[in-house]
């Protein structure tokens, strides 16, 4: 294998002034770039990537931290985030299905030395572990993350408005019972969309039957078991809230099964509004995130983060939603 010595040997310089020519750094007059490009292209030499990036102490990756990768939502945020990264001349590294702080730290001191910042979004996380196992002053951007701390930069999306009013809607429609798909017991969106729901059946003067509180687990199964419970009961919800989309797929699924008419006898709401929710029969109204949108965000606030070592005013963002009106909640489009 062709070394970083071979090309000095052949350029005639020093294995410094190479490094300089190739890294783009410091002084160096035409003739000498120009010989030392020319030594590495007869002798193919590629540069080591890690060597490289600690020599500049630059690797021009960025990480990105995920708690799973499955599902609409999480390929949409990589699509935004990957397609921001090129655009912008960085290389995204993806880590994914952390469920505990171990796997968490573990997965930080991989990433440590390997990007110049660092996309979080886990609802796990917590600013000792992000203090304990990341370099002091490392940039990061935490994505609907529980870490309320005024040194990171942040994106969070308004899960208590979005519930809020996608429940407000349903009221407005004239539904007495309500019934809610929880997200995962613990999680941060979860507890906020299930707090807006509360919240939404305070304000419209509705009774919250307990009993129509099911937990699911963002899951499409969890959906379908949650649907299924709600069904038991002599007296029904005449709408379901699922707090994100895959749980209403799961729930639409068991009341088809069941032949539960959506939405002539129980209207049906999501969370997300991912893509594939226009192409479904019926139709499923959702809060719509710009998911995309997520991924486009947060890796244009870790690049200037980066870009401005760390220096600039941290930012606290938080995501407007807004209602994707369809035909499972009665509404007769399918936009």
């Amino acid at each position: 294998m062709t070394t970083i010595k071979d090309v000095a040997r052949e350029a005639g310089v020093s294995i410094a002034t190479v490094s300089r020519v190739l890294n783009n750094v410091g002084p160096v007059d035409k003739e000498t770039k120009r010989q030392v490009n020319l030594a590495a292209r007869h002798l193919k030499y590629v540069p080591n990537s890690l060597g490289r990036g600690l020599s500049i102490r630059r690797t021009d990756a960025i990480g990105l931290l995920l708690p799973d990768i499955f599902g609409e939502f999480f390929s949409e945020v990589i699509r935004g985030a990957d397609e921001t990264a090129q655009q912008l001349g960085y290389h995204l590294l993806v880590s994914s299905s952390h469920s505990s702080r171990e796997e968490i730290a573990g997965a930080l001191k991989t990433m440590r030395g390997r990007v110049d910042g660092l996309v979080i979004m886990s609802p796990d996380i917590d600013a000792q572990t992000l203090d304990q196992n990341l370099p002091h002053n490392h940039p990061v951007v935490l994505v609907n993350c529980p870490v309320d701390n005024a040194s990171f930069d942040s994106l969070n999306i308004d899960n208590y408005g979005g519930a809020f009013q996608m429940v407000k809607h349903l009221i407005d429609h004239g539904h007495e019972r309500i019934a809610i798909i929880t997200g995962t017991p613990g999680n941060f969106d979860a507890a906020d969309r299930l707090s807006g729901f509360r919240g939404a059946m305070t304000h419209g003067r509705r009774t919250i039957d307990e009993g129509m509180i099911i937990a699911g687990r963002f899951s499409e199964t969890s959906g379908y078991d949650a649907a299924r419970k709600l069904l038991e009961p002599r007296v029904r919800p005449t709408a379901i809230f699922a707090s994100n989309d895959s749980m209403a797929i799961g729930a639409l699924s068991a009341l088809r099964e069941k032949g539960v008419n959506v939405p002539g006898e129980i209207a049906l709401a999501g969370f997300d509004d991912t893509p594939i929710d226009a192409f479904l029969s019926p139709a499923l109204t959702s809060v719509r995130v710009n998911i995309h949108n997520l991924g486009v965000l947060a890796v244009q606030h870790i690049i200037h983060a980066v870009r401005e070592k760390n220096g600039q005013a941290k930012r606290q963002t938080i995501l407007a939603t807004t209602l994707s009106l369809r035909e499972s909640c009665g509404c007769g489009t399918r936009n």
